[in-house]
């Protein structure tokens, strides 16, 4: 009998409660940049029933409209009267400037706090990302977007899928072996009606792009039978609860710190997206088949105090080499990472990262994305 690890990754859609916040603090940040491209941004929200509190430190030379802002995101993702939460909501802003004892190391360009970051690349899909993730992110790019056209008219904007598949004695997908979703609906439709339009028009079609093995495949389709009561009227919502989401759902380590609400001076932002660059043009230039690249920063410093290679054995240079070649061809320095992946230049919105995930996006030119260190690297190492 074959034996058989499983892995298991989720998502969440842009309308669950604690990606409403994230979408909120990162709509507040383009906002601050599009004006003012050097704003110092700390932006937290906090959401519940019928009220969006805005906290941080935002020092800009510029004028936001708080109350606007946040109106305009939360009828954006979808809700509406009626769904126990929706634009016309209470906002409280709390909002002062950065601290100088912060701003001082900022100024000379050092990080913007200390801390760990991680990045990796994954020879599972054509983004090099692990194809859990993958998967469970496109059932609801799929959902939210059916949902939002009309196509299924009785879901609404919180949503969450999941998915698992096993891995076997030689680390290669076999299977996949089971797929949760929930979805949040008006209280009309039924179950039955539920669980046939997910599994038909949602998830089937995207295990179909990728020709999976689903033969003794396992659905949980809402599995408590309702869920009518959800958003930040269901379960209250934060700024950054959600980072596993946003980067591999689990596939790779992570450091702790989140990313949405702050400006690229916070390494915790740039240096995780960094680190992906890396990882990734390390792996596509054939150095190995899965790469996890960890960072390390100090408070006010212009250079990582560490940058460590793991390869999980996959490896087909030598991973100290790798290592010197990373540090010969990438400026890791927080300016120089700002500048490299174009941080500030307004080419894209985090807000939009904030909806559907900031690492391995195909539908964003995203910088931390591109393949062009292939070739430096390979020089780097005389190959």
């Amino acid at each position: 009998m074959k034996k058989f690890t499983y892995f298991t990754s989720e998502f969440v859609s842009p309308g669950h409660p604690d990606k409403v916040s994230d979408q909120i603090s990162d709509a507040i940040l383009d906002a601050c940049l599009a004006d003012d491209p050097n704003s110092r941004v700390a932006c937290e929200v906090f959401c519940t029933t019928g009220l969006v509190v805005v906290g941080g430190e935002i020092t800009t030379t510029t004028y936001i409209d708080v109350q606007e802002i946040v109106r305009k995101k939360i009828n954006e993702i979808g809700y509406r009267p009626g769904m126990g939460f929706d634009s016309d909501c209470g906002t409280l802003s709390c909002i002062h400037s950065q601290s100088p004892d912060i701003a001082m190391g900022v100024d000379v360009g050092g990080a913007g706090d200390q801390g760990i970051m991680f990045g990796g690349a994954v020879k599972e899909t054509e983004e090099l990302m692990p194809l859990a993730l993958v998967l469970s992110r496109e059932i609801l790019v799929r959902l939210t977007k059916m949902m939002k056209a009309g196509e299924i008219a009785w879901a609404r904007p919180d949503q969450k899928s999941q998915v698992t598949l096993a891995y076997d004695e030689n680390g290669n997908i076999d299977h996949v072996d089971s797929i949760v979703v929930s979805v949040q609906h008006n209280e009309e439709v039924s179950h039955a009606e539920i669980e046939k339009t997910v599994i038909e028009k949602v998830v089937n079609p995207v295990l179909e792009k990728y020709k999976l093995n689903t033969e003794n495949i396992k659905y949980y389709i809402n599995p408590t039978g309702r869920f009518v009561v959800g958003g930040p009227h269901g379960d209250t919502g934060l700024t950054g609860r959600k980072i596993i989401v946003d980067t591999y759902g689990g596939y790779f380590r992570h450091g702790g710190g989140a990313f949405s609400g702050k400006d690229p001076s916070k390494v915790d932002r740039s240096a995780a997206y960094a680190a992906r660059w890396v990882a990734k043009n390390v792996v596509a230039a054939g150095f190995a088949d899965k790469c996890e690249i960890q960072l390390s920063y100090a408070i006010g410093v212009d250079k990582p105090i560490s940058i460590k290679v793991d390869t999980f054995g996959t490896a087909k240079v030598d991973e100290d080499k790798i290592s010197e070649a990373i540090s010969k061809v990438f400026d890791l320095s927080p300016r120089g990472i700002e500048k490299a992946l174009e941080l500030r230049e307004g080419k894209f919105k985090y807000q939009d990262l904030a909806a559907f995930g900031h690492i391995g996006r195909t539908d964003i030119d995203t910088p931390w994305e591109r393949l062009n260190k292939i070739e430096e690297l390979k020089k780097a190492i005389n190959l």
